[in-house]
């Protein structure tokens, strides 16, 4: 009788999906599960998500996919997920509340404050990343100005994958990558004291969760295994974040590499041997606890929902993403002079600038704009988005892809063609998922990271520049670029008119004249 293949699981929280996908060790995929998470809105500017129910998203997803899998046996687990933000537990580990998430805005004119006292300029010297509103120190003030009564109850802090991790080993600890985003010195992957008294923060210091390398694993606990259906006393690696998971599934490892995800938010980074490589001063820098390497990335928050709110606007909602792609791709390139300038997220952009009042918009429409231009216009500005930061990394040649929308065919020409890059998009799903499934496999098989990756990450589809269009879009980008920087002084205001008449309602009748 035949023994059942040898498999590990990899488990991604997104932010709006938790992924799970079943990987044989010769990088067979065995099977995938899917399940949908709210993000609520209980106010404005505001982003939560309920921590119960993420975890009930994962028993699902995961139960779902071992079944589907069939008669495997799995050997190992990890976990990636969604950075940033405010998971926030008590003394018994479990919420206070919901989580705040990363794409909360509650805490902009926080932000602000801290850019004019001195506060984020600390922060970028030593995490080397830029403050944004939902990054964990901005928002732990906000809470205790606006929540006292949250915020007292909390005695732990465990990011998005940490707090899946410790429902599945009993063990609450992070890893580099993920504390990069709080107090960590990059430098050298720990907390920062001298960070933390900066901002005048050792009242929280308490609440950050012991730092672990990705690889290190713990047993999975006999409930956990009970309710998820999986082996008891497997090892559940530490994991990574979502964005340095991606790289990690992709094979992206060695100093010099790129690569982009466009999912929720967008991402390009590239791999340096040390802290003192990065070269930028508006990006986000993450230790990847190996040997002092870093990743320095610039996450510009125009990613899918872009595509999402343009589909529904337009009325197209219910039309498959392959009609809708296919009246982009019916309009010319340059969208009929039409750009788009893809900041539509609530708390406004992070990368290649930093800006909590950006917003979105179209110009250079008219009466004869057709909605397959609107359409493109997203399209090609989500590229050129990334073409600014390529060039503020100062990145090129090959730009290995992922994402829920590196599915696009249009979108991944587009890229190719707008940043001159050769891109190289992964054919396997659930990246962030296989690259901590590569570590799970490395601790059970002995292999290194590297190897037990490329064991896993399948075939590449290669899309290369046009260089017919790399001329005509250098024009539009210019184009793109000076007419952002000409709104942007305008976009306070233009935020502050979105709530201007919510205290004078429209009269419900006319008076006769």
């Amino acid at each position: 009788m035949s023994q059942p293949p040898v498999a590990v699981v990899g488990i991604d929280a997104g932010t709006t999906a938790v992924k799970a996908t079943v990987l044989a060790i010769d990088g067979t995929e065995l099977a995938t599960a899917r399940t949908p998470v709210e993000v609520t809105r209980p106010g404005p500017a505001q982003a939560e998500q309920s921590m119960t129910e993420l975890w009930h998203a994962v028993v699902r997803t995961v139960r779902e996919a071992v079944e589907a899998a069939g008669d495997v046996a799995v050997a190992a687990a990890g976990v990636t997920g969604q950075g940033d933000g405010a998971w926030l537990l008590d003394e018994h580990h479990e919420p206070v509340g919901p989580a705040i998430l990363w794409l909360d805005g509650r805490a902009t004119d926080r932000v602000r404050a801290w850019e004019h006292d001195g506060r984020a300029a600390a922060i970028r010297r030593t995490t080397g990343s830029t403050l944004f509103p939902g990054a964990l120190p901005v928002l732990l003030e906000e809470l205790e100005a606006t929540r006292p009564d949250l915020l007292g109850r909390a005695r732990h802090h465990a990011n998005c994958k940490d707090w899946i991790r410790l429902q599945l080993t009993g063990v609450l600890a992070t890893d580099a990558s993920e504390a990069s985003r709080t107090y960590v010195d990059t430098a050298t992957g720990t907390y920062s004291a001298d960070l933390v008294d900066a901002l005048g923060h050792r009242r929280f210091a308490e609440l950050l969760p012991p730092i672990a390398p990705a690889g290190a694993h713990r047993p999975l606990t006999p409930a956990a295994a009970d309710t998820l259906g999986l082996p008891a006393g497997i090892p559940v690696v530490t994991g990574l974040v979502d964005t340095a998971a991606g790289g990690v599934g992709l094979g992206v490892s060695t100093p010099g590499q790129t690569y982009a995800i466009i999912g929720t938010t967008a991402f390009l980074g590239t791999v340096h041997a040390t802290r003192a490589d990065v070269g930028t001063d508006v990006g986000i820098t993450l230790a990847t606890g190996q040997d002092g390497a870093v990743l320095e990335c610039l996450c510009p928050m125009s990613g899918t929902p872009n595509l999402d709110w343009v589909r529904s606007l337009l009325g197209r909602g219910a039309e498959s993403w392959a009609s809708v792609e296919a009246e982009a791709r019916a309009v010319p390139a340059g969208a009929g002079g039409v750009l788009y300038l893809p900041y539509g997220a609530e708390a406004g952009e992070r990368a290649p600038f930093a800006d909590p009042h950006a917003s979105a918009s179209w110009v250079g429409l008219s009466t004869e704009t057709t909605p397959g231009q609107l359409l493109r216009a997203v399209y090609e500005g989500i590229a050129f988005s990334l073409r600014e930061c390529q060039e503020a990394l100062g990145v090129g040649g090959t730009v290995r892809l992922c994402g829920g929308a590196a599915t696009s065919e249009l979108l991944c020409q587009l890229l190719a063609a707008i940043t001159g890059c050769t891109i190289e998009r992964a054919s396997a799903a659930e990246l962030g998922a296989r690259g901590v499934a590569a570590h799970a496999l490395a601790a059970v098989t002995g292999t290194d990271v590297p190897t037990a990756a490329a064991r896993l990450l399948g075939e590449l589809d290669v899309f290369r520049p046009e260089p017919g269009l790399r001329t005509a879009y250098d024009t539009r980008f210019a184009a793109f670029v000076a007419v952002r920087d000409a709104i942007r002084p305008q976009w306070p205001a233009l935020r502050g008119l979105r709530t201007l008449g919510d205290d004078h309602p429209s009269p419900t009748h006319k008076e006769p004249v």
